[in-house]
């Protein structure tokens, strides 16, 4: 292709909005000198190129949005190293059908049982599938609420959590909750209701979830609303973290000898 029609080529896509085919152009072109492809070949390779870029770009796009604490992609979690886990169970919590459905998902179980760590992975599987993603500890969402309400845009920021696809609420539990913590993230969640998708981890059983909201009565109608279709993952297995560390000093010991 000469350097003037190129350079055209070139502007005409900037022009169309397509920057990802202006970048890979050369290379394509290149390509396909060498290999005698085809226009029709070629224009699919170009096109091809744009629709990754495009799709890599979103992926970034949703992770940033999602605020995960850590990027833990779902390779990184060992499944032998929690047999109890009910692994079908968890491979469906990879698709998509709960977020279409507006299911909900619970983890419950005791700290480092891997709790967190799973929910950032399927939210990243959710970010991969499109799909708005949001990560918050419980503790912080709250204290944005309040702060938002002195602000008084307290309106603004319900909306705005209301229009995740799902919303990730980790670590309910830790920290008990003032009377106005625990009525706006219970505004929060029942907003939220057949609405949208809530993954929750806790390490509080659902009978002691009073402690946490305060209110019997609101904490009963709380369950009410989150359990209703979900799924619910009890990891009663010994400590995730725990076996990694013990699995990582025995590697180590085992290269010194």
């Amino acid at each position: 292709m000469k350097i003037g029609l190129l350079m055209e080529l070139k502007e005409n896509l900037k022009a169309l909005n397509l920057p990802n085919m202006v970048s890979s152009i050369e290379g394509l072109v290149r390509q396909a000198k060498e290999t005698g492809i085809g226009y029709d070949e070629f224009l699919l390779n170009l096109t091809v190129s744009e629709l990754q870029a495009r799709a890599e770009n979103r992926l970034a796009r949703r992770i940033r949005e999602a605020k995960f604490p850590l990027i833990k992609p779902i390779e990184t979690f060992d499944l032998a190293a929690v047999p109890d886990l009910d692994i079908r169970l968890f491979r469906e919590l990879t698709r998509e059908d709960y977020i279409k459905e507006r299911r909900n998902a619970i983890f419950l179980g005791r700290t480092g049982t891997g709790k967190t760590h799973m929910a950032i992975a399927l939210g990243i599987e959710a970010c991969k599938n499109n799909f708005r993603t949001r990560f918050a500890t419980c503790y912080a969402l709250v204290n944005e609420l309040i702060e938002a309400r002195k602000e008084k845009v307290l309106q603004r920021l319900l909306q705005k959590y209301a229009r995740y696809d799902l919303l990730i609420l980790d670590e309910l539990g830790y920290v008990p909750f003032s009377k106005e913590g625990a009525e706006l993230l219970f505004q929060i969640i029942s907003e939220r209701h057949e609405r949208g998708s809530v993954m929750i981890t806790t390490n509080v059983g659902f009978a002691d979830w009073t402690q946490t909201f305060g209110d019997p009565v609101m904490t009963a109608a709380l369950l009410d609303r989150l359990t209703h279709k979900a799924h619910i993952i009890n990891c009663t297995w010994e400590s995730y973290r725990l076996k990694q560390t013990l699995m990582e000093n025995r590697k180590h010991s085992e290269k010194e000898k």
